[in-house]
């Protein structure tokens, strides 16, 4: 069975020592009490948690899956599934977060984010329950009534209840604008919802007594398209003024998805049968307010995938030290042995640096995306709030999209170091790839995203918020250009910079002739973005590692050779990208449709 550690030291190297976090979030009044030892003593707690009760649970929760009752339309979690849960609730974990108003304990999304790495490597289809009741959570937090934020955020903070989006449906996908379900006003100020919905994550369950369903549908006469969707509240059971619980809703599970991957996870088909349902926020204005809980939940996809990228590299590498299989070419490295460790040969070590890069580099990038996101919330400075908005919304498709491909990347690569073991379920690997596959594809598509960093983010505001960041990167060579040891990070780093700006520029003149210029290079084009954010914090790593790599400590060691690794090994991979964005829309379009 795979192991879990979690890499606290390394998330505390990140925090505390590149990122300066507790220093940066005490300036801002919600957080003036924090202090290093609160964050890592809820770390430390909360890795145990994940390591202790979720871990164990992941391979078996994969090969039982969950189970739906044709009859009571009830769905049952893999054995050990509800229990944890309980644990999760009992521990206060669900609040962590949360506003003090409702039951919160008012600590940044930082500590929180940190937390559902861990939870998400030791088991992501477990992860998801609570993961999803936090978006419901923020999207009522910031566009419920009242009323709704009374009755509701209560029980979301607590973990007494769960909470789920439900979106799409069967002919739409990810275009919502097509969506059909229907509300009918009633004279109660209720509507009643009838549509089906599909790929709920946990949509139905018995981790917890009731759910929360935020559901997109169309008021009578609506505009037709995306203007036309509003956002509604619908539990599956409806409560009461006090918060009990009261009957049982219009609403049930019609049948769960069989899946590649995440099988402990309920992917449900969610009947709409006039369900009551409330309106959240604005009528016609659901998708706006639905935002909230997607930008979240796209932020957790790449958290899911930073989570499996590092499990996976954790597995391989004991593997790599323990397997012996053939001589190292340049002699034995293990003569007292019949054959060497496989971990002395190039290519091994070359997957697993891969990995192991993807991971720490993705931790760098999440973490300061996350403080963005808390002085976004928090501070009391508008032009701070409105700088660290547009930064968040600049990496929130690149953080979905570019530690997904790369998680897909390295638990591929994790499993070629098992060889054919890799391809058997004891070890655990083939599980690791094939949940790391659906992240690619749910929350929008990478290509969606892709399409939103490039047509919305950069080319939309005429790269102004690409130059925020730009910004950074260039205080960052300015101030480190004149030190010689940093001339191996600063250089290549400042390249790129220089070059992503150019090609930005080349883009948007392109798309001004032909918009579909903006489709043939945008994938490629967040790739390239994503390598030049990675550089970037891999370069501030590098700095804090050179500082004190004479204090003796391995772990500066090993952070420098990784970060020489990923310059080296995984940046120019971005000359191909570019050279791909630059040859544009023609070789994609030249070749008639019938001939395909």
């Amino acid at each position: 069975m795979p192991q879990y550690t979690p890499p606290l030291r390394d998330m505390q190297f990140v925090m505390h020592e590149v990122l300066h976090a507790v220093d940066e979030l005490k300036l801002l009044p919600a957080h003036a009490e924090l202090d290093v030892d609160t964050v890592n003593a809820v770390l430390e707690e909360g890795g145990k948690f994940a390591a202790e009760v979720l871990a164990p649970l992941n391979q078996s929760g994969d090969a039982e899956g969950c189970a739906l009752d044709p009859a009571t339309h009830e769905v049952k979690a893999p054995k050990g599934f509800k229990e944890a849960y309980k644990t999760y609730v009992e521990g206060g974990w669900p609040a962590l977060s949360c506003d003090p108003a409702f039951g919160g304990q008012g600590l940044p999304h930082l500590v929180n984010q940190a937390f559902y790495e861990m939870m998400n490597s030791a088991n992501q289809a477990w992860t998801m329950y609570p993961g999803l009741s936090h978006g419901a959570y923020e999207a009522l937090h910031s566009h419920g009534s009242d009323e709704q934020k009374r009755l509701y955020l209560p029980k979301l903070t607590s973990g007494q209840w769960t909470g789920t989006m439900c979106l799409t449906e069967p002919h739409c996908g990810t275009d919502l604008g097509l969506l059909r379900s229907k509300a009918e006003p009633q004279v109660d100020g209720s509507y009643k919802i009838t549509g089906t919905k599909i790929f709920i994550s946990a949509g139905e369950h018995d981790l917890a007594e009731n759910i929360v369903h935020l559901v997109l549908a169309r008021l009578p006469e609506a505009p037709q398209g995306s203007k036309g969707i509003s956002l509604f509240v619908v539990p599956k059971f409806i409560p009461n003024a006090d918060g009990s619980l009261g009957a049982r809703n219009g609403l049930y599970c019609g049948g769960l998805e069989h899946k590649m991957g995440i099988h402990g996870n309920a992917t449900a088909q969610i009947i709409l049968d006039g369900a009551s349902g409330w309106l959240v926020g604005e009528p016609n204005k659901g998708l706006a307010a639905m935002f909230v809980m997607m930008n979240a939940a796209r932020l957790g996809v790449g958290m899911q995938s930073l989570g499996l990228t590092e499990v996976a590299y954790q597995n391989a590498v004991a593997y790599a030290k323990d397997r012996i299989q053939m001589r190292a070419l340049s002699g034995p490295k293990n003569p007292d042995k019949p054959a060497d460790t496989i971990i002395v040969h190039p290519d091994v070590r070359k997957m697993l640096l891969t990995a192991r890069a993807y991971a720490e580099g993705a931790r760098a990038f999440a973490m300061w995306t996350t403080l963005q996101l808390d002085k976004e919330l928090a501070s009391d400075d508008e032009d701070e709030r409105r700088d660290c908005a547009d930064l968040v919304a600049l990496m929130t498709p690149i953080v979905k999209a570019f530690f997904t491909d790369n998680a897909w990347i390295a638990t591929s690569h994790c499993l070629q170091v098992f060889g054919g073991h890799g391809y058997i379920r004891e070890w655990g690997m083939e599980q690791f790839v094939r949940d790391a596959r659906i992240n690619m594809i749910y929350e929008g598509t990478n290509t969606i995203q892709s399409l939103d960093l490039l047509g919305r983010k950069v080319l939309g505001d005429n790269g102004k918020k690409l130059k925020k960041f730009g910004k950074l990167v260039q205080e960052f060579v300015e101030d480190e250009g004149t030190d010689e040891a940093m001339q191996e990070f600063v250089n290549p780093l400042a390249d790129l910079g220089d070059k992503v700006t150019k090609l930005t520029t080349e883009l948007g003149m392109k798309a001004f002739q032909n918009p579909d210029e903006v489709g043939a290079a945008a994938v490629d084009y967040l790739r390239v973005c994503g390598h030049l954010v990675f550089a970037y914090f891999w370069a501030r790593m590098a700095k804090v590692a050179l500082a004190k790599q004479g204090s003796g400590d391995p772990f500066y060691t090993a952070k420098l050779a990784t970060a020489r690794f990923y310059f080296a090994k995984l940046l120019p991979e971005t000359a191909g990208l570019i050279r791909s964005c630059r040859a544009g829309l023609q070789p994609l379009m030249a070749l008639d449709e019938a001939l395909f």
